[in-house]
């Protein structure tokens, strides 16, 4: 015990002197937000300390200063740039996550589109969702709109899904995930549209091919000057990324997405996110949904 505790002490001292100075860590912070749009307060040195440690262990620095020396001072900053976000991005998904979401797409977004385009076996529904994570929302939104396809008589589906995280792009394209992790999936498209694993004791599961092969994966950036995304879309996810935005930045990503989105199109936030207050032709719909006019 006395050993166990020691060793403790010792780790907890080794992680006190390998800390990020004031200075390295205005540095990161502000690389980080010009990058990604995503605000690092000093609250979150601590966070960024523990998770740039797997990086200071993967390129071999000495510890946090040494890695920040390699990035800021010799040159080595634009290889490492996507690992280092990467490990600071915080990637936080659910099946179903705001479930009223998927009831609006499913009850008064999707009648409306369909409507209006006069749906036919041909007619193709382009969906992008923003922020895909490890793909948790763009399986959700294949599910829901599969159903919908066979209710409504059949219309293609084209779902885009982009993350600026490479590690869950990754994760999210393999399309297996843990059984837990299901919970929210409603017990009919659990049979329909996931494979448990022939070995019950690894407990996973994985989307099926016809459902996957609905989604296309792709890295992104919503800092980027111009988006490489269709400008025509019926439906976009951007849910739970604009509060880590300063009001710039969520006003030229809000105008981004305005001009991917085709008259009629739907927006949807996170609940705590809004596109009102900038100036873009965007009609609130409740719930933090909002109809391009």
């Amino acid at each position: 015990m006395a050993d166990q505790a020691e060793g403790a002490s010792w780790t907890a001292a080794v992680a006190a002197v390998d800390g990020l100075s004031a200075r390295d860590f205005r540095r990161l912070a502000a690389f980080i937000q010009d990058y990604s749009g995503i605000k690092m307060p000093e609250s979150k040195r601590t966070m960024v300390e523990g998770r740039l440690r797997k990086r200071v262990a993967a390129t071999g620095a000495a510890d946090l200063a040494d890695y920040c020396a390699r990035l800021f001072d010799d040159g080595g900053l634009a290889d490492e740039a996507v690992h280092l976000i990467d490990v600071v991005t915080t990637n936080k998904t659910e099946f179903f996550r705001e479930q009223e979401h998927f009831r609006i797409l499913e009850t008064v977004a999707l009648p409306r589109l369909l409507a209006e385009r006069r749906a036919s076996p041909y007619t193709t529904l382009k969906v992008w969702s923003t922020a895909s994570s490890i793909g948790a929302e763009p399986y959700t939104l294949a599910m829901v709109l599969a159903d919908a396809s066979q209710r409504h008589g059949g219309f293609r589906i084209d779902i885009i899904a982009t993350d600026i995280s490479t590690r869950v792009l990754e994760t999210a394209a393999a399309a297996i995930y843990p059984e837990e992790m299901i919970a929210p999936v409603p017990l009919e498209m659990r049979q329909r549209y996931l494979l448990r694993s022939r070995d019950r004791a690894q407990r996973l599961v994985r989307v099926v091919p016809e459902l996957r092969r609905l989604v296309r994966f792709g890295r992104l950036n919503l800092m980027d000057a111009t988006y490489p995304v269709d400008r025509d879309l019926d439906v976009i996810f951007c849910r739970n990324i604009l509060i880590y935005f300063d009001k710039p930045t969520q006003q030229a990503v809000l105008a981004h997405l305005c001009d991917h989105l085709r008259p009629g199109g739907y927006l949807f936030l996170g609940h705590s996110e809004s596109a009102a207050g900038f100036g873009l032709p965007m009609k609130p719909m409740g719930a933090s949904v909002f109809r391009r006019e």
